[in-house]
């Protein structure tokens, strides 16, 4: 099944006199895994902030199925039910347990009631390997469970598109790989997904579209094979090179 979900046009945003994002246009269908790459500052957790909605474009179009979810008139809490995120510093509620977390979405949101909620949950939960801590608190975990655990949230509520804001910086190198193998797990399954990352060999492997920006800029996007194999901006290939090298 393919169908374009997101459709970004000549989006642009501005904090007093700082332009951060500049003429940004670019696509996403279903089942697409795009991942956003470069240089800290270049505008990738802005933009996809921009797509979740928690920062308001200051020109251009968010077009999901269509329709312009930048517009006034939008229902953020049910449209980031459909566009989940999860992001770099986890955002779990400190005074609830594991399984509190993966619930209250679905209760408050979705209004599910909680019986059904909690079936949802404790599946998510078992899916990223995390059903024997449903009663720990954020603080008895380590970062790589913090970030298996908001990504079983963002599942449970039946995301059709995940936002993925550099969900491995915060993380000690050797907790990385568990939250990239759920990642790829659920990229083998289908989800749709736009990951902003520094894990080059992931974007490289897994992605099926990669975008290069930088300074605010999409400076080149396509296949991650040509992106990486043979990229044809300088400064795509200036910020590839100690990876390619490597």
């Amino acid at each position: 099944m393919s169908g374009e979900i997101i459709k970004i046009n000549h989006l642009s945003k501005t904090f007093g006199k700082n332009v951060v994002l500049r003429d940004i246009d670019f696509s996403v269908s279903t089942g697409d895994v795009t991942c956003i790459i470069g240089a800290s500052g270049s505008g990738k957790s802005t933009l996809l902030r921009c797509l979740n909605l928690l920062e308001t474009p200051t020109t251009g179009e968010i077009l999901y199925h269509g329709e312009d979810i930048a517009a006034a008139h939008t229902n953020a809490a049910a449209y980031r039910a459909k566009v989940g995120m999860v992001f770099q510093s986890f955002n779990l509620f400190s005074n609830m347990t594991v399984l509190q977390n993966c619930i209250i979405g679905q209760t408050k949101v979705l209004k599910k009631n909680k019986e059904e909620a909690k079936k949802r949950a404790l599946a998510f939960l078992d899916k990223v390997g995390m059903a024997p801590y449903i009663n720990a608190k954020p603080r008895q975990l380590s970062g790589g469970q913090k970030q298996r655990v908001a990504i079983a949230r963002a599942l449970a509520m039946e995301p059709e598109l995940l936002l993925f804001d550099e969900p491995t910086s915060a993380l000690d190198p050797q907790m990385v790989g568990e939250v990239l193998d759920v990642m790829k797990q659920l990229a083998g399954e289908g989800l749709t997904m736009i990951i902003v990352t520094h894990e080059m060999a992931f974007a490289r492997d897994v992605s099926n579209h990669v975008v290069y920006m930088a300074d605010g800029v999409i400076e080149e996007a396509g296949d991650p094979k040509q992106i990486f194999s043979n990229p044809q901006n300088p400064k795509t290939q200036e910020f590839l090179k100690r990876f390619m090298r490597g």
